[in-house]
């Protein structure tokens, strides 16, 4: 998933604009997604990880000349633990979806960010929406005597992309001290500098394959260059709650691509339990203190 701070701004322009491009991010985000699950034959998960990243990587950094604002101290420190948290939340994330269906495992990556959202707060409905979320997750575990239950593993992994996905939060604050761009690129290539090498390890010369190179820079760019840039026209003209509210349907998303391009059909109890994490993270956006 990509990821930018809502920033409230005065609305422009036709007003169906921002939910034009919010739309079409959460439509290529997720098309790019069912892309690199189909190169996992060719690649295998760290190998798609690393073209995603990488190219990510390359292309932000010659976009935004992130050298000419050279981290140092506190700020390098910051920026290569929020570059590590990113690496690693998308080398679960991969790993999760090589294993289980893609609209369960960003159900599950989600609860990360809620968590976050969720902490500290003292009022009784909050709580609902712990618990509607936690109903979620625990339907989503393989104990309910499906035909086809979930892998353990994919499921662990989906947890570990969460849990990432919260640190990247939590260190993405402390260093947002530097321009948001200059943060996001060299964060970017501390996260390919985690990544890559895994890829080298699992896919080794594959990497270099021309049509696999090709594949992964179109992966990196509807994965995380044209989302990142489409979120940013839309939270230009959006308030950071509207925004929040409609990523919320994220799950929901990556599901219908999911059944629509890889044929990952769901079975009713696992659309019960998205829609329950859909509801809390909605209801917690509907909720929350301004």
């Amino acid at each position: 998933m990509t990821h930018a701070s809502p920033t409230p701004a005065a609305p422009t322009g036709h007003a169906a604009l921002p939910y034009l491009f919010l739309a079409g991010s959460l439509t290529v985000q997720y098309v790019g997604a069912a892309g690199a699950k189909s190169l996992f034959a060719l690649t295998g998960s760290d190998g798609a990880t690393a073209l995603r990243v990488g190219f990510s990587a390359l292309v932000l950094a010659l976009v935004f000349r992130p050298w000419r604002h050279v981290p140092r101290g506190l700020d390098l420190h910051a920026i290569a633990i929020y570059g590590l948290t990113l690496g690693a939340m998308n080398l679960c994330v991969y790993r999760s979806i090589a294993l289980i269906p893609i609209g369960i495992a960003v159900a599950i990556e989600v609860c990360g960010p809620l968590a976050v959202a969720l902490a500290g707060c003292r009022r009784v409905r909050d709580l609902i929406w712990v618990v509607l979320a936690a109903t979620g997750l625990v339907l989503l575990l393989p104990i309910h005597g499906s035909d086809q239950p979930l892998s353990l593993i994919g499921i662990a992994y989906a947890f570990g992309a969460a849990f990432f996905w919260s640190m990247y939060i939590v260190f993405g604050k402390r260093a947002s001290r530097l321009p948001a761009r200059q943060t996001l690129s060299w964060g970017m290539m501390m996260a390919a500098a985690v990544t890559v090498p895994f890829g080298i390890v699992n896919a080794g010369p594959a990497l270099l394959e021309p049509h696999i190179l090709l594949i992964g820079l179109g992966v990196a760019m509807m994965s995380s260059i044209l989302p990142y840039s489409l979120e940013m026209l839309a939270l230009r003209r959006l308030a950071g709650s509207v925004f929040s509210l409609i990523v919320s349907s994220s799950p929901a998303v990556a599901a219908l691509f999911g059944f629509a391009l890889l044929n990952e059909a769901l079975t009713p109890l696992q659309c019960i339990a998205i829609a329950c994490v859909i509801g809390a993270s909605a209801g917690n956006t509907l909720t929350a203190k301004r």
